[in-house]
């Protein structure tokens, strides 16, 4: 059986809870994602900030996002997966909690994200509908 670490996107990086958005937002642009973990001050994940997150809750209430740090977007408590879950797993949190992006932990350490276009890519057609089902039932 395929695993979280068999499906994710290696090499992931994230950014410190200290960071500015518009840090974010240029690492973002360079390394051609949407998302990218926050790590506390102990390299643990601390949550995660989107593009969206950026326009949605900065930008377009008039926050500076070279004023406005990663950590004042955080809300709740960051969903990740072991890497040697499975791919059921995977799919389970990213559906329970209508969720498009799941770090992958191993070690205690970030080692990839898990996106749609990742689910897209290693699960077969039928999988992929029952996903869609489920996560953008009601949206």
């Amino acid at each position: 059986m395929a695993t979280a670490k068999d499906i994710m996107h290696p090499g992931a990086q994230w950014v410190s809870r200290q960071d500015t958005l518009e840090h974010a937002a240029r690492l973002m642009r360079e390394l051609d994602i949407g998302a990218l973990p926050i790590s506390d001050e102990n390299d643990r994940l601390c949550g995660i900030v989107t593009d969206r997150d950026i326009v949605v809750k900065a930008i377009a209430i008039g926050r500076d996002p070279a004023r406005t740090i990663c950590s004042e977007l955080c809300e709740g408590t960051p969903r990740w997966v072991e890497a040697e879950a499975g791919v059921d797993d995977v799919l389970r949190e990213l559906e329970v909690r209508q969720i498009k992006r799941l770090p992958v932990i191993e070690g205690k350490r970030l080692v990839g994200m898990i996106s749609e276009a990742d689910i897209g890519r290693h699960l077969s057609d039928h999988e992929i509908a029952e996903f869609v089902e489920s996560v953008y039932a009601g949206q």
